[in-house]
């Protein structure tokens, strides 16, 4: 990859600041569990996976900031900054997940010194960066099969690197595609009101010289009719059971629009981006953002002063809509319950 979305150096965690994209290639250093936590907040990272890795960053930070006299004391203050951690953002599942593998793991070596816990933190963040890398290559090699040779992907909002460790789970489809010779081109979405699409998907895809044209939100269902776009893959921030999916707000948009046109919709997502405690996608929490996101462009009013403002930042895709779903270890299709059961349990 050509540039680094999170990496730990020099006991501090380093981010490609998102908002600056694709203006500015500035990175943000932390050396402190708030900056983190203020980081996923403030979209400076943002993306499930991505979300996951600064979370887990952020633990080991935060452990290497207590000041504790006792065991006791210290996993008080470490509970403290998990419950931070946990706050930022309430959809994504990646960071429930990361937080709570630091906290187990803190748990089950409690009879550890304190120094020798953090250590062990600090590695364990580390290799969530490593393993998320690799889950994202393994997500691209399934989910290259599935896209034809010439084809033109649609995707929406960015599940590329920037939104991963590195390499992206839609966009790692996209990238190992490409990287096969099936001479691929790409639509991209702007994805209102943040321009993910617009900001950041392209930006990645023409660092590639991966062939991305811009389309407004608006326009997919034009381009489908038209027989211009071959299938769509988008990234999740949380899988219920039954397969329903949370992604960026326009995705369920997207994917009625794909079933009305016959063209296949998929989802690319590493297992730790389901959550199997749901049942269904109604269950799932949904994150409303403040209304200037969508009023303002760039600091400048786009909308009439006072203005009421709805703004929630997903949707929820039904599994009808979904014609598989691509993990690390495989895809999914159909009998979504019984499937994603039995790809957890491998």
């Amino acid at each position: 990859m050509s540039f680094r979305t999170i990496e730990w150096r020099d006991d501090k965690v380093i981010m490609i600041d998102q908002t600056r994209l694709p203006g500015e290639e500035v990175y943000c250093e932390y050396t402190g569990y708030q900056g983190v936590a203020e980081a996923i907040r403030g979209m400076i990272i943002r993306g499930a996976p991505a979300i996951g890795v600064a979370a887990a960053m952020g633990v080991a930070l935060g452990a290497r900031e207590i000041v504790a006299d006792s065991h006791d004391s210290f996993f008080r203050e470490l509970d403290n900054v998990c419950d931070v951690m946990a706050r930022t953002r309430p959809t994504a599942v990646n960071l429930f997940w990361a937080i709570e593998r630091m906290r187990r793991l803190a748990e089950a070596n409690r009879e550890r010194s304190l120094d020798e816990i953090r250590e062990l933190l600090k590695a364990e963040a580390i290799r969530i960066e490593e393993e998320d890398l690799a889950l994202c290559k393994a997500i691209g090699r399934h989910g290259a099969a599935l896209i034809p040779a010439g084809a033109t992907v649609l995707t929406h909002c960015n599940a590329g690197g920037l939104a991963t460790a590195g390499y992206g789970t839609a966009l790692g489809v996209i990238r190992a595609a490409h990287e096969a010779g099936k001479q691929i081109q790409v639509f991209a979405d702007e994805t209102r009101p943040w321009l993910q699409g617009a900001r950041l998907t392209a930006w990645e895809l023409m660092k590639d010289g991966i062939p991305v044209t811009l389309i407004s939100d608006n326009m997919a269902g034009f381009f489908m009719k038209k027989g211009e776009i071959t299938c769509c893959v988008v990234g999740a921030d949380r899988i219920a059971a039954n397969g329903d999916t949370a992604n960026k707000i326009g995705t369920y948009s997207v994917a009625v629009l794909a079933k009305e046109n016959g063209i296949p919709f998929y989802v690319a997502a590493p297992t730790s981006t389901l959550d199997l405690s749901l049942e269904s996608g109604d269950q799932i929490p949904i994150e409303e953002r403040h209304g200037r996101e969508v009023t303002h462009l760039h600091g400048l009013p786009v909308a009439p002063e006072g203005i009421r403002v709805r703004n929630p930042a997903f949707d929820v895709t039904p599994a009808r809509y979904i014609a598989g779903i691509i993990t690390e270890k495989g895809v999914v299709r159909g009998d979504y319950v019984k499937g994603l059961r039995a790809l957890v349990a491998q």
